[in-house]
């Protein structure tokens, strides 16, 4: 098994400060958002009492993403999660949520592969700037982003260059506006 396929073990310290003991170093939860952001699993130890702390990080981590204005979850998705502890529907929650992100994640890497392997319209004028706008907006989309990117309309007069010239700037601008939002997120 490679090493970046087992959880990233972080202790917490008495003192509440969180060690990554993969590069002996003390990490934030926005480190820690990072680095599943990134794909990697993480484990968060409690080291005098060996309690699994997971949990309640990424707990913490998804309340402080939602207070801060990046919201995924909607009003009635928050309290559907509330009424979902208070009823017998718990049993059924965690195994929907769960389903539910992996189709999704399926869903968006069927999207991408369409667009890039096997597909005729990919060599047409502009499929790349398209396929390049849609995994920055797959990749906002898993990030929190709240707002949809949208592709320009084609015009029904292909037969000048002018036309096509002009969508893939507008492409181009709409990808660099995506690209803005995104280092946005990031900061």
């Amino acid at each position: 098994m490679a090493e970046t396929d087992k959880p990233l073990l972080i202790k917490r310290y008495a003192s509440r400060r969180l060690y990554n003991t993969e590069t002996s170093d003390y990490v934030t939860l926005e480190d820690i958002a990072e680095f599943i952001q990134k794909g990697r699993e993480v484990q968060i130890i409690d080291l005098k009492s060996g309690d699994d702390l997971t949990r309640q990080y990424l707990l913490q981590i998804i309340a402080e993403h939602e207070s801060r204005g990046d919201n995924v979850l909607p009003v009635n998705v928050l309290n559907d999660l509330v009424r979902s502890y208070t009823n017998q529907a718990t049993s059924v929650v965690p195994e929907f949520l769960a389903a539910s992100f992996e189709m999704l994640r399926d869903s968006q890497s069927a999207m991408v592969e369409n667009m890039t392997k096997g597909n005729p319209l990919a060599t047409m004028p502009g499929m790349d700037a398209m396929r390049v706008q849609q995994e920055a907006f797959l990749k906002a989309m898993t990030g929190g982003l709240g707002g949809m990117a949208t592709t320009p309309s084609r015009s029904t007069d292909d037969s000048t260059d002018k036309d096509s010239d002009e969508d893939l700037d507008d492409i181009r601008k709409q990808l660099s506006e995506l690209q803005d939002k995104l280092s946005k997120l990031n900061k």
